[in-house]
């Protein structure tokens, strides 16, 4: 998590995982991405972030519309075919969630069409992307006392892991689905 798990020296490259991208598929890295982040050698994207672009993140709060508008996206990407996974992301040039939208959006260029017309814009799309991977995470911690050691409850978004935990099902329905098609 960007704003609430500790993280280790960040290497230059690493392909994007669309399953960061896109909410259906986000949960399925979510227990990868935190022990990549986990790792002593792991990467460290989140302290090239600026404390206000993290602060979104952690105030940035999910609702049904932005979960199903996350899955429209995700549904509409699989059609398409669109699978930015195997991108690379040049962590030197990200210094900003604007950046990283950037980097992913210019993976494919159907993407930010794809975001725009399910009325996000690249920034709140990652958004509320991170905010469901970080609910995830959070909500596994509370199980996972291994996991829960890198995971600072008190900069969470409550209100996010109870929305991740109502949803759960759904998530996990749209993760096995994801897992499938690979």
């Amino acid at each position: 998590m960007l704003a609430a798990v500790q993280h280790g020296p960040k290497p230059k490259e690493k392909p994007v995982k669309f399953r960061y991208i896109l909410a259906a598929s986000l949960l399925a890295l979510a227990p990868a991405a935190f022990a990549q982040q986990a790792a002593p050698a792991a990467p460290n994207p989140a302290s090239q972030i600026p404390a206000s672009d993290k602060q979104a993140i952690q105030t940035y709060t999910l609702t049904d519309d932005v979960f199903n508008r996350i899955v429209k996206v995700s549904q509409e990407a699989k059609k398409q075919g669109i699978e930015p996974k195997n991108a690379q992301t040049d962590f030197s040039k990200i210094h900003s969630l604007d950046d990283l939208a950037k980097q992913i959006t210019d993976s494919d260029p159907r993407i930010e069409p794809l975001i725009k017309a399910n009325g996000f814009t690249p920034r709140e799309f990652l958004l509320a992307n991170l905010a469901v991977t970080n609910a995830a995470i959070a909500s596994e911690a509370k199980k996972n006392p291994q996991m829960a050691q890198y995971v600072d409850q008190s900069k969470v978004n409550q209100k996010n892991v109870a929305f991740y935990e109502a949803h759960k099902d759904k998530i996990n329905a749209l993760m096995a689905e994801d897992q499938g098609a690979q």
